[in-house]
């Protein structure tokens, strides 16, 4: 049986315009920029630059006349006179003493070149190949990745070389191939895997008695020494600890991926762009809003007088009424537009602000130990601000600091409790295992048993599973593999 009844709900809903701003307070520099050339294209109410107003003055009344009845459209509603005073001027202009004066462009510049695996090919021409095999070898370049490597196997060369290319051959003759495509530079590529690649390069090298035991140990003792095995490695090749220690330091100075060495790779480089600078000024910290994120905007004056032409128009047309629409609507955008940027300075400015005294201690040493407990609702209640607008600042952008280019976000961190009850961060007990892992004596390495009993020395008593956890997010190994001769 069907019912109807009503019911009251509360909600609340976030209009396009607060979207649209919580999504420019997300944006890093960078991409900022991006959005704001965007902008600028796509609205032609908005201009870049200080406006001129010498010669612009404002003697329109505050009302507008009618427009005919029988064609009623929202032009009507439009006060001209909003969109042409004086008074609104200042709001076009977006300076504040909170970003760097260095106003340059900064765009960064990519420089062509070849690919890698064209630098590859081109090196072929060296080689004396058949037209079979010049195809095989130059199949073999366009499977090698990025890293350098060949991930496949022969056989499913083999076949693709059949299906695609029309080359029946062996695996041996793609064998033969690979030893010459393996000759080319950098050396190691091509490889099929590390060990491989390892070996390539160790039998380039000019040989001695240490360079021949490296090869022996990569290819007779390869899984052992990974594992750090270095006893049993002593044993099976009947040396010393000097002898060995010589063969591995060859080893560590092989390049693990040589396609990354390929210095004409075209691929873009990352380039963080800090969003804030802090400085150290005679013992105070000076925090700064890099000025890419404060352009000068201001509503085209062009677009003004087309709104003081239908204001002076006697008679308007249709099409003047149609115009005047869309005028007031790119209007509208530009004004938005501009406002938007100037909450999303004063956001960032705000935020930052709040991050850099509350973590004063750190941000005057440099010394991680100090940096205190902070989570996004600690600043979102000093800010008075809701906790998505601290966590839309902090995740995405950087701040210049004395002590290099940080990720906002690094600085929060929960909390625990030392051995005095004291909240500590656990940012603090990361850097303190870091320090105990690095002065450790690499002969003998701290398990994470001895770690957490150190930890609890020093007055930080947490679990051997939570060192381990710290230990991993450091990227730290286990202490098998950090152990040296």
């Amino acid at each position: 049986m069907l019912k109807q009844y009503l019911q009251f709900k509360l909600s609340q809903k976030l209009s396009p315009q607060q979207i649209q701003l919580m999504k420019l307070i997300q944006l890093p520099t960078q991409a900022f920029e991006q959005r704001l050339k965007q902008e600028l294209e796509e609205n032609p109410a908005l201009e870049r630059g200080k406006e001129e107003t010498d010669e612009f003055e404002d003697d329109f009344s505050n009302t507008t006349e009618d427009l005919n009845d029988n064609e009623s459209i929202a032009a009507e509603d439009i006060n001209v006179d909003d969109y042409l005073s004086d008074d609104e001027i200042p709001d076009y202009r977006l300076h504040t003493s909170n970003y760097s004066t260095d106003d340059e462009d900064k765009s960064i510049p990519y420089a062509s070149g070849i690919s890698f695996n064209q630098y590859l090919k081109n090196q072929l021409s060296t080689f004396r190949l058949d037209d079979e095999g010049y195809k095989i070898a130059e199949f073999l370049i366009g499977s090698v990745d990025s890293s350098g490597y060949i991930r496949r196997s022969l056989t499913d060369i083999m076949d693709d070389l059949a299906f695609t290319q029309n080359i029946y051959t062996t695996e041996d003759k793609i064998e033969a191939t690979l030893k010459i495509v393996q000759q080319l530079d950098p050396a190691g590529v091509a490889a099929r895997d590390l060990q491989e690649c390892l070996q390539i390069q160790l039998l380039r090298k000019k040989q001695n008695s240490t360079i021949e035991l490296a090869i022996h140990i990569i290819e007779k003792a390869f899984d052992q020494f990974t594992k750090k095995h270095y006893k049993k490695l002593l044993k099976k090749f009947n040396i010393n600890e000097i002898q060995l220690k010589d063969a591995i330091l060859e080893i560590e100075k092989l390049n693990p991926k040589p396609g990354g060495s390929f210095s004409g790779n075209s691929r873009i480089i990352e380039h963080v762009v800090p969003d804030f600078t802090i400085k150290i000024i005679e013992n105070q910290l000076d925090l700064t809003l890099n000025g890419r994120n404060a352009p000068e905007l201001h509503v085209s004056r062009e677009y003004s007088n087309m709104l003081k032409g239908y204001k002076e128009a006697k008679e308007k047309s249709k099409s003047q009424k149609e115009a005047v629409q869309f005028i007031k609507q790119k209007l509208d955008g530009a004004k938005w537009f501009i406002e938007a940027i100037k909450q999303r300075q004063q956001t960032l400015f705000i935020t930052m602000s709040a991050i850099m005294h509350y973590q004063k201690e750190y941000f005057l040493t440099g010394d991680e130990r100090k940096l205190k407990p902070m989570i996004l609702k600690d600043i979102a209640d000093e800010i008075d601000m809701d906790i998505s607008t601290v966590s839309r600042v902090a995740n995405s952008k950087y701040v210049d600091t004395p002590y290099g280019t940080k990720l906002i976000k690094e600085f929060f961190s929960e909390s625990m409790k030392n051995i005095k009850g004291e909240d500590v961060s656990t940012r603090e007990i990361k850097k303190i295992l870091e320090t105990v892992i690095e002065d450790e004596n690499k002969k003998k390495p701290l398990t994470d048993e001895k770690l957490a009993k150190l930890l609890k020395e020093k007055g930080y008593p947490i679990a051997r599973r939570t060192v381990a956890k710290y230990r991993e997010q450091l990227d730290i190994p286990v202490a098998r593999l950090r152990k040296q001769i």
